[in-house]
């Protein structure tokens, strides 16, 4: 804390405990430090459901796909989704504000393209698929991973956002990837039981939530 002083030789002006928001040098005034804003566990918490919502619906559409080896599937789907919420942030708060002033104008625009992309696909193939194919009923390791990076890009934001708050990262990052990849192997085996009853019904859904999900980041970063 800066104080102001009164004693002998100290210049004009200065009163005892007076503390400065700016401080005066040769005519150019600086801002004074301040502490950083604390964030509760339970805050964290609650940013970490937050976040790993569109990693839940993702997974739910993707469990429709699974046709064998549901828990093989779940669990590299929860690992992909996990792991990509967890660095996300972490790379924001390493790089913080100015990452921020890189990536924002086109953030939406990534995660929409992505999205509708994958989700496009999705209805193609159930459309022109015929009711006695067989189905591979395989999550390809490529698309898994451009939905990594989709669904993980409001978490860079977080980060971001973590940068300028009083927050222990290590914990949180760990935090929300442990979210995240629970929610994510729920997500897979609920997507499964459905898409084995309704198999094109619940394709055609899965489809429409991506693309609904690319929508809807899209129209908060336009509208907001």
């Amino acid at each position: 804390m800066l104080v102001r002083s009164t004693s002998p030789g100290a210049p004009p002006g200065f009163r005892v405990n007076e503390t400065l928001d700016t401080i005066d040098v040769s005519g150019v005034r600086l801002p004074a430090r301040r502490e950083r804003r604390p964030v509760s566990f339970f805050n964290l918490l609650v940013v970490s459901v937050g976040v790993s919502a569109d990693a839940f619906a993702v997974s739910l559409a993707q469990g429709v796909r699974v046709k064998a080896q549901v828990y093989r599937d779940a669990l590299l789907v929860a690992l992909t989704f996990g792991l990509f919420q967890a660095v996300m942030p972490l790379l924001g708060y390493l790089l913080g504000a100015q990452f921020s002033a890189l990536i924002a104008p086109v953030d939406h625009w990534i995660a929409f393209g992505l999205l509708a992309l994958i989700g496009g696909k999705m209805l193609w193939e159930a459309f022109r698929s015929h009711p006695d194919a067989a189905p591979s009923g395989r999550i390809r390791p490529r698309e898994l991973l451009l939905l990594g990076i989709a669904t993980s890009i409001d978490a860079l934001a977080v980060g971001i956002s973590f940068a300028f708050l009083d927050v222990d990262i290590v914990p949180a990052v760990v935090l929300i990837g442990v979210i995240t990849f629970a929610v994510s192997f729920v997500g897979v085996a609920l997507g499964h039981r459905v898409g084995t009853r309704f198999q094109k019904p619940a394709e055609i859904a899965g489809g429409l939530v991506l693309i609904g999900i690319g929508t809807k980041i899209l129209l908060e970063h336009l509208l907001g």
